[in-house]
């Protein structure tokens, strides 16, 4: 007569645990581990591309340098630290008219010493292939036009040193340093060839108060040497 409120179905029909095999009753604390787990091996592979990354770039790209010595006061001062673009190490021709970087007047480069090669130096690129560049009285010119410096610091430069005329040649280069009375380069023992240059330099990151990118100082005017057909063409103008 009276039935049991326990006897009537539910309104969505009775379950069971065996109604959905689909179920999965995982423990938290073991599902916390699992997922630290994951986030950890996520986190070392993003490492370990990442240290890969800095070494290609290093090992490719740019190097870190120490400079050692005063020969490029005011602009580079003993113990700093730089890094230099590899790039002009590698001569594509091809990619030059898409921006690869090249070799150019004004340059600061890091070269093995052409007398001993273990050796590393660091100076301004002052004579091109082809060119002529003389010291007179102090004063630099190139095929016989004055090359204007105004990076250099007049205290540094004293010396009313004269040099004879040297031709540059062809994948060579003639360079100096800043500090003209205290430089050991091209003036003493010659010409850099080109494979033995490695670097441009191109950033100052220590000591933080210079840091910063190291760009031309000058914008040079000088007219190219006179070609053979140039010269020919003088002469008949006589």
């Amino acid at each position: 007569m009276f039935k049991s409120k326990t006897a009537q179905p539910p309104p969505f029909g009775r379950v069971s645990i065996d109604d959905d095999d689909g179920i999965e009753v995982k423990s938290l604390r073991a599902e916390a581990r699992s997922g630290l787990w994951s986030e950890t091996r996520l986190l070392i592979r993003d490492l370990v591309m990442a240290l890969l990354f800095v070494v290609l770039f290093l090992v490719l790209v740019a190097q870190p340098v120490k400079v050692e010595g005063t020969s490029m006061l005011p602009r580079l001062h003993d113990g700093e630290r730089i890094f230099v673009n590899k790039l002009i190490s590698y001569k594509i021709p091809r990619l030059e008219k898409y921006g690869w970087p090249t070799l150019e007047r004004g340059d600061i480069i890091v070269f093995w010493y052409p007398n001993d090669p273990d050796k590393s130096y660091v100076k301004r690129i002052i004579g091109l292939p082809g060119e002529t560049v003389e010291v007179r009285q102090g004063r630099l010119f190139i095929n016989g036009q004055e090359l204007n410096e105004p990076y250099l610091d007049p205290h540094l430069n004293a010396s009313r040193r004269s040099d004879p005329p040297v031709t540059v040649k062809e994948h060579y280069y003639f360079v100096m340093g800043d500090n003209r009375d205290n430089s050991s380069d091209s003036r003493y023992w010659g010409l850099v060839p080109e494979k033995y240059i490695y670097g441009k330099v191109l950033f100052r990151y220590w000591p933080l108060s210079g840091m910063g990118i190291i760009r031309h100082e000058s914008q040079y005017n000088v007219a190219p040497p006179p070609t053979d057909s140039t010269h020919q063409r003088d002469l008949n103008d006589e």
